[in-house]
């Protein structure tokens, strides 16, 4: 019995070290909903994590929504208080798959590549399918992409004064710079 958990352990703990990732813990992302001729409504959070599995092309995310800094504090707190909860929704997620993925035909120019998964922000999971651009620095791997989300589509609820000033459609656009 104790040859056979021995083996099974050894198994186990071989296959997690045989797959490669990438990560980091200072991914950048940004996010706008600003309306014209309105004060910018803008922040950035620069404490993201992220793991990208070299063998599936899997690329997983985690954001802390307390980490998003805007321009203004009143801003901040409402994001916080307001809009998306974040006592009670503290991260938001994503979890997704690289088409195509081979880190072999990557280069130092940025290449082209589909990304599908899910994104879960205030509690609620959608759909995401968007483009991402790799290209090597070094002996990293930069992804760029951004794409739009819809903050009904994630029960966010923009208060009737502020619709006016506050865009329903959110570009989010991040930066990674994953390492071995």
């Amino acid at each position: 019995m104790k040859k056979t958990v021995i083996i099974l352990l050894f198994f186990v703990f071989t296959g997690s070290f045989a797959q490669k990732i990438m990560n980091t813990a200072t991914g950048i992302i940004n996010f706008e909903a600003s309306v014209p001729f309105y004060e910018e409504v803008a922040a950035t959070n620069k404490t993201v994590s992220a793991i990208l599995n070299l063998k599936t092309g899997q690329l997983n995310c985690v954001v802390q929504m307390k980490n998003f800094r805007f321009k203004l504090s009143l801003m901040e707190e409402h994001f916080n208080i307001k809009y998306l909860e974040t006592d009670d929704y503290p991260q938001a997620t994503f979890k997704g798959i690289i088409e195509g993925f081979n880190i072999n035909i990557i280069g130092n120019s940025a290449k082209e590549f589909k990304l599908n998964g899910e994104l879960k922000i205030h509690g609620v999971s959608k759909k995401i399918n968007t483009i991402v651009f790799l290209k090597k620095e070094g002996k990293s791997l930069e992804i760029v992409s951004d794409f739009k989300v819809n903050t009904k589509d994630f029960n966010i609820q923009i208060p009737e004064i502020l619709k006016m000033k506050v865009a329903e459609t959110v570009t989010v656009k991040y930066y990674f710079l994953v390492k071995q």
